[in-house]
């Protein structure tokens, strides 16, 4: 059972990176990933299950992406290095869905509710140990990272809404210099 649900999921996330899923019927979805509807709710339980399970493994892709980044580089060339490919327009079909289940997770919509487990912490606590890796006082680094995680996705929900990529990204450039003017005893550059 897992090996299908795994298939299925990065045969999902992939069809999400090119048309989309949240306008698609769980039938029309399912036909263009070669299974069935039913195989679709047997794994992932409704086609809301199924956006869940494509966020959060995206959400997963990102932070493996973020673990992955040399950790001699600076903490702000590492936040620069995470923005430039969360902003990247090959992103935003996934970002767009990330934003969509989230929403319908907060007006508590069927099936979205799991959406809400972990989706702050998830990226508080590994953004909180590069933090204090990085010199941030212990006492300072989980409301620090929580911040990033709000501006960053802020900065995002701004990129989606209005597509100006020079100006989201001259934002987040403020944000990393606020971040290292707070930080820049303390931060190793």
């Amino acid at each position: 059972m897992g090996e299908a649900r795994d298939a299925l999921l990065d045969a999902a996330v992939e069809y999400a990176a090119h048309h989309g899923i949240a306008d698609v019927s769980l039938r029309q979805l399912a036909a263009a990933l070669g299974t069935s509807h039913r195989m679709l709710v047997y794994h992932f339980g409704s086609k809301e299950g199924l956006l869940v399970a494509v966020v959060r493994e995206v959400e997963a892709r990102q932070r493996a992406f973020l673990a992955d980044l040399d950790g001699s580089l600076p903490p702000v060339e590492m936040g620069q290095r995470l923005w430039e490919r969360l902003s990247d327009p090959a992103m935003w079909p996934y970002e767009k869905l990330f934003f969509e289940v989230y929403s319908q997770a907060l007006r508590s919509r069927p099936h979205t509710a799991a959406m809400l487990e972990g989706v702050v912490e998830s990226w508080v606590a590994p953004i909180a140990d590069l933090n204090v890796r990085n010199g941030v006082p212990p006492g300072d680094a989980r409301a620090t990272a929580r911040l990033s995680v709000a501006v960053t996705r802020g900065l995002l929900l701004d990129l989606l809404a209005t597509g100006d990529q020079d100006g989201v990204r001259e934002a987040m450039d403020r944000f990393l210099a606020l971040y290292l003017n707070a930080y820049g005893g303390s931060v190793s550059e």
